[in-house]
């Protein structure tokens, strides 16, 4: 049988590094997002540990719904994030 013709491999060179710059220009979405958590998580804290005089005394349990409200508009916030 004839042999087959063998390749000639060149060395190894590894593939070039190009440097990707990540830059959306939303750099605001993480602290707003992080604000809107901890409001939300300190409105919730303040109205427990008050017995519900602070923040908003006449809202009543409603208070936890406004919390949960900048919770949720943290994760909201959150989809924006690159």
């Amino acid at each position: 049988m004839p042999k087959s013709r063998l390749r000639k491999k060149s060395d190894y060179t590894p593939p070039t590094t190009a440097t990707v710059k990540i830059s959306s220009g939303r750099s605001w979405v993480a602290p707003l997002m992080l604000a809107l958590f901890l409001i939300g998580l300190v409105w919730i804290v303040t109205y427990y540990v008050t017995s519900g005089t602070w923040p908003v005394q006449s809202w009543g349990n409603w208070n936890i719904l406004a919390g949960f409200g900048f919770i949720a508009a943290g994760f909201g916030v959150s989809t924006q994030w690159k």
